[in-house]
């Protein structure tokens, strides 16, 4: 900024942010530098200006957007649109392309000359967001550094080979170090080691890699929705296969089977843990990949998204001496999160917790978990009935899937203990009918049930280019909408920025249905009355549904009415 110090310095006086005092100072520090220091230097360095605070004050001037790339994962396909000869040159980094507009942050607002350059060499229209200069830095060595040669790399020199000549491993499977990965591993290794680097970058929740008729896909879920990227060609589909088979100890010469393994991998310095499924398709095996980081959990309950009504009765229920306290949801909705947020919100030294999970999924200091083998004949019931001479006050069962396991926990519930599960289901009542329907008996139902919460995940509208809205009348229409909620609600959506990736949304919230098991609901439940009744007398008592609690964080602009009518579709009450 060397060449501009003189009008920053004047911006810098403008806004109040430094004193003449300060800038007399500043001009002697710079004097007695002989030259080696500019007054910004200077300033800097007696602490008299924060070059954050500067850098925002530089980008509101310019109409520019400030971006943390600390926490912003740039795409792939935008690193690889731009060469590291012109991000080393200009000390830039590309972080969006839009409608054929590239967007580069840099560190210098003022150095209009550097965005004409890129334009320039680049041949597109190219517009910047300011990020701080060690940022930039920072992002240039994560992204294009050689030590990995990244998925194009890799395909290039797999395209140089020989069908016969790709091999597939260069050990037996178990632990990876992405992190050492180089020149010494295979191109197809390098490979399938890029595609999950990718995929944790991106903070994707799962790698889908497809085998279509004339080509192979591979998708990343990312904030739950699925997202296409560039693919290999069909005919590395069998050498990928294979690659993940080795790396997750699957057996590579079954392909008639389903087989489910997994993988260790340390990425950026972080221990991820990788579930893979195979599934054989007609046009081959079909792989998915759920991506858990193995770093403790940490999460409370107010991170959650809990309205202070909810927390309340939440914290209520975690607090009851026994009982059944069931999460209901599909599958990737939030509830081992949740399970995990209210398992640390309890553990305390005069507590004994004990959990039995398929995979454990994340660790948590002081809790006792253990691991379903059902090659061991380790199962649920098996590890729940062992739990019980363990003497815990909390157990914590991953899932009930069968009558045997719900009827343990049952009865772990009414010797004393509180249990905490999930089930599938699709609203927090129907899980009492399916407890009955797997031959559970009602009363036991009745009696030990104290509360059943569903949930599910919305996206949230990106903070960085959150705007005003307005509904539309379809939204109006299908979430009947009324003046009162018209007149009060703060609705939001995302236009697109380099923060969120273009799509207006980053990051996911929950949705919550609480229900509580009173006395009149017990009732209805020992008399094995239909799930419409018990929810009508739950929401009777005041039970807030789904869709209600999402229309209330689309109201206070968390989120979006279209992300609640299709999260929601089914509670259209």
């Amino acid at each position: 900024m060397a060449q501009n110090y003189e009008f920053i310095l004047e911006l810098l006086r403008e806004n109040g942010m430094v004193t003449e005092e300060q800038v007399s100072e500043g001009w002697e520090k710079v004097a007695a530098s002989e030259g080696s220091q500019n007054i910004i230097q200077a300033l800097q360095e007696l602490k008299y200006v924060d070059p954050n605070e500067m850098l925002q004050m530089l980008a509101q001037q310019y109409g520019m957007e400030t971006l943390d790339l600390n926490t912003y994962k740039i795409p792939p396909e935008v690193i690889e649109s731009v060469p590291k000869e012109v991000v080393d040159q200009y000390h830039i980094v590309p972080v969006m392309k839009h409608d054929d507009v590239l967007t580069i942050a840099i560190g210098d607002p003022t150095d209009l000359t550097t965005l004409d350059s890129v334009r320039y060499v680049l041949k597109c229209d190219v517009d910047a967001v300011v990020s701080p200069p060690e940022q930039i830095q920072n992002a240039i060595k994560l992204y294009y550094s050689d030590t990995g040669k990244g998925i194009n790399q890799a395909m290039e020199e797999i395209q140089e080979m020989d069908d016969g000549e790709i091999p597939v491993s260069a050990d037996e499977g178990g632990a990876v170090n992405a992190d050492e990965s180089g020149e010494g591993d295979a191109p197809i290794i390098r490979l399938v080691t890029a595609i999950i680097v990718e995929a944790y970058k991106m903070h994707a929740s799962d790698i889908h890699m497809e085998p279509l008729e004339k080509r192979y896909r591979i998708r990343y879920r990312v904030d739950g929705v699925l997202r296409e990227v560039d693919a290999p060609p069909k005919y590395l589909q069998p050498n990928i296969t294979s690659r993940v088979k080795i790396m997750s100890r699957l057996d590579i010469s079954e392909k008639r089977l389903p087989q489910d393994g997994r993988i260790q991998m340390r990425v950026s310095g972080c221990d991820i843990d990788l579930r893979v499924s195979t599934i054989p398709t007609t046009h081959g095996e079909s792989i998915v990949m759920r991506i858990l980081e193995k770093a403790s959990i940490q999460l409370e309950i107010p991170q959650l998204g809990f309205y202070a009504d909810d927390q309340k009765k939440i914290n209520q229920i975690i607090n009851m001496p026994d009982g059944v306290f069931l999460v209901t949801g599909p599958t990737g909705s939030g509830k081992t999160t949740s399970l995990y947020a209210f398992l640390n919100t309890i553990n305390l030294p005069n507590r004994k917790i004990i959990t039995v999970e398929d995979p454990v999924e994340y660790q948590l200091p002081g809790i006792n978990q253990v691991q379903v083998n059902n090659l061991a004949d380790m199962t649920f019931a098996n590890a729940l009935r062992a739990m019980l001479r363990q003497a815990p006050n909390i157990i914590m069962v991953g899932e009930i899937r069968d009558a045997e396991t719900a009827t343990i926990a049952i009865n772990a519930a009414q010797t004393g203990h509180l249990v905490f599960s999930t089930l599938h289901t699709n609203d927090a009542p129907s899980a009492v009918t399916r407890m009955i329907d797997m031959g559970v008996q009602p009363f036991l139902v009745s009696s030990s049930v104290r509360a059943i919460m569903a949930q599910r995940l919305l996206r949230r509208v990106c903070k960085n280019c959150a705007e005003p809205t307005t509904p539309t009348k379809e939204e109006i229409r299908l979430l009947k909408l009324d003046d009162q909620f018209m007149d009060t609600a703060t609705l939001k959506k995302g236009r697109g920025c380099p923060v969120c990736g273009g799509t207006g949304y980053k990051g996911r919230v929950g949705i919550y249905e609480i229900f509580q098991v009173g006395e009149d609901i017990q009732h209805l439940i020992y008399k094995k009355m239909s799930a419409d009744v018990i929810r009508a007398a739950a929401r009777k008592g005041g039970m807030i549904t789904l869709r209600e609690d999402g229309l209330r964080k689309a109201a206070a602009g968390i989120t979006s009415l279209q992300e609640v009518i299709t999260t929601t579709m089914g509670d259209a009450e």
